[in-house]
């Protein structure tokens, strides 16, 4: 790899713009890394607005896309994802053609989609937007809890900082590990994030959608320590676990048991986040019984242990308020 365009469109994202520069555009052969053929394209040369309030420059039009080895195409704005501008789409399908890195950042993942390379393939996108490009594009398997996907020669990432992680990826891929890691080294990053973007997804507490079965879901939210099963909780509906597990999937859109898992989940990452509590204790305050299955789940789910979530996520100041202790006076 020794030719990389990035585009950019009207309404990028600044940082997002920056992490491509950072990986693929600065000289780094006092440190014996080798160069790159760095460009900046646009579909309209000439002053090209962020969705900041500022403008930059662009002097180049696509076609040096035409010969990239690597395109990398960064954000469009959340009202340009219905209408992508069919030469950036375009340059992507000839890209893909000619079997040339294609690298998104963010939301840069649509402006793919939408030139229709990542039919029938795995890709992922911020997990705010995960959803919507499941429904605009059902034909593309969409991993949310992921911080990048490669699928043959495209790679998307996940929301903002994980751009990186993708460019480091395929930095690896060309470069080899020893370099990688001298460039992750300049950059003062790791070179490998351990987990996914699943452990930054916010999952609020669920809201009811059917009468009958409020009553249950919010008994089982408050009851999360204890042993449950999806025969107690059919009978707590009064009705019969299959019919209960048919009428659930229906409302929640997923099974008694699956559902009940993820509530374990939530309410152990907020203990995590929120008090001092040991494992053992947060295990069975969510309902999970061990530390040990405890940190199976997380590791399955989230992709890193409870140890390292409460870590990166503590808010130590709310450990009293959730323990129900009085605050100190101002």
């Amino acid at each position: 790899m020794k030719t990389v365009a990035c585009v950019v469109q009207p309404g990028f994202s600044p940082f997002e713009f920056g992490l491509a520069c950072e990986a693929f555009g600065l000289d780094r052969s006092d440190d014996g890394i080798p160069n790159f053929d760095f460009r900046i394209v646009t579909p309209e040369p000439g002053a090209v607005p962020s969705n900041l309030g500022f403008s930059i420059n662009v002097d180049s039009d696509l076609s040096f896309a035409d010969e990239a080895d690597l395109v990398v195409i960064t954000p469009i704005p959340r009202s340009a994802w219905e209408s992508v501008d069919e030469r950036v789409c375009e340059v992507v399908r000839r890209a893909v053609d000619r079997n040339a890195w294609v690298l998104t950042v963010c939301s840069g993942s649509f402006v793919v989609a939408a030139s229709g390379v990542l039919s029938g393939k795995r890709a992922t996108t911020h997990w705010r937007y995960a959803d919507t490009m499941s429904r605009m594009y059902p034909d593309i398997e969409v991993d949310p809890n992921v911080l990048y996907v490669q699928d043959g020669r495209i790679i998307t990432s996940a929301g903002t900082a994980a751009g990186l992680d993708a460019c480091l990826h395929l930095l690896r891929i060309e470069l080899g590990a020893e370099m990688t890691n001298t460039i992750a080294r300049r950059m003062v990053v790791p070179p490998q994030r351990d987990g996914g973007q699943a452990q930054f997804i916010a999952a609020p507490l669920p809201v009811s959608t059917s009468l009958s079965l409020a009553p249950v879901t919010d008994w089982v939210l408050e009851h999360l320590s204890l042993d449950l099963s999806v025969d107690q909780l059919a009978a707590r509906a009064h009705m019969s676990p299959r019919t209960f597990a048919r009428r659930f999937k229906a409302d929640y859109g997923t099974t008694p048991a699956a559902w009940l898992a993820r509530q374990r989940l939530i309410h152990a990452q907020r203990l995590l986040e929120q008090t001092d509590l040991g494992l053992d204790a947060i295990a069975f305050e969510a309902g999970f019984g061990s530390a040990a299955v405890l940190r199976q789940n997380f590791t399955r789910m989230l992709g890193l242990s409870p140890t390292a979530y409460r870590a990166r996520f503590a808010c130590p100041g709310d450990a009293s308020a959730m323990r129900g202790e009085a605050m100190p006076a101002a």
